[in-house]
């Protein structure tokens, strides 16, 4: 396969991939409703980028690496929002006591 090719694929695949997360971080993020987020799912989910980012750093390839540290990031903040304003005894969408 030619390189240019593959990297175009790469490229494009780690565009649609990483902006699929924008909206649900600035809903997240606007109205802190993290009832609908699974913790268990994004702690995954989160752990899975950041190995998907070690890999791409191991392979210099730098289609994976953009797009994971970008994903990282979102999915990251989200993952704080979940767990910052899960279940609250203020109510929802505030944070939780300390």
């Amino acid at each position: 396969m030619n390189l240019a090719l593959a990297d175009g694929l790469g490229y494009a695949a780690a565009v649609l991939t990483t902006a699929s997360f924008v909206p649900q971080a600035l809903l997240t993020f606007r109205t802190r409703d993290v009832s609908g987020i699974s913790l268990s799912m994004y702690s995954a989910f989160t752990l899975g980028i950041a190995l998907w980012l070690a890999y791409g750093l191991l392979l210099g390839a730098w289609p994976l690496i953009i797009a994971n540290v970008i994903t990282l990031s979102l999915a990251g903040a989200i993952l704080v929002m979940k767990i910052r304003y899960r279940a609250s005894p203020l109510g929802p969408g505030r944070p939780t006591a300390r």
